[in-house]
């Protein structure tokens, strides 16, 4: 998987690090942990308890209810399990921070493993980072793509 995004600004030297700089040190390092594929890191960046909101499809696997940091952590394998890893792109254009919330927007494709066809489109994703863990994940990405690319079905 590759992902690109913009260079985010640091706070000044010497400064002590405020509930943004919190925030976007622990998106970027869930980022990074990520595109390395560790479930172990992904699984202690996530909170015990965690508010995972991905809009349900029931004709993909790894699109599912989550809660614990296990589950969230293990959606990044089960989503390797079913695409191609090598097709797989995030690109993301914004990183904004406000406090304690984060929000991320780009685009993101990849290829089905089973079927053999793409997937492609604009992505959101809201992080929330309390006490250095993400307590909220918030996923919008263009489901119906991803459901056609599944479905054995015709297009």
């Amino acid at each position: 998987m590759s992902v690109t995004s913009p260079t985010p600004t640091a706070s000044p030297a010497g400064a002590a690090p405020s509930a943004a700089d919190t925030t976007r040190a622990v998106v970027q390092e869930f980022l990074a942990a990520r595109l390395a594929g560790d479930t172990a890191r992904l699984t202690a960046l996530f909170a015990d308890e965690v508010d995972w909101l991905l809009a349900e499809n029931p004709t993909v696997p790894w699109i599912r209810p989550r809660s614990t940091a296990a589950e969230c952590a293990a959606q990044f394998t089960e989503l390797m399990e079913h695409t191609v890893p090598e097709d797989a792109r995030a690109s993301v254009d914004a990183f904004l921070v406000d406090g304690t919330d984060a929000v991320l927007t780009g685009h993101v494709s990849g290829t089905v493993r089973a079927t053999g066809r793409s997937f492609e489109g604009p992505f959101a994703l809201r992080l929330t980072v309390e006490n250095g863990r993400i307590t909220r994940h918030h996923l919008y990405e263009n489901s119906l793509s991803i459901a056609e690319a599944v479905s054995d079905r015709a297009r």
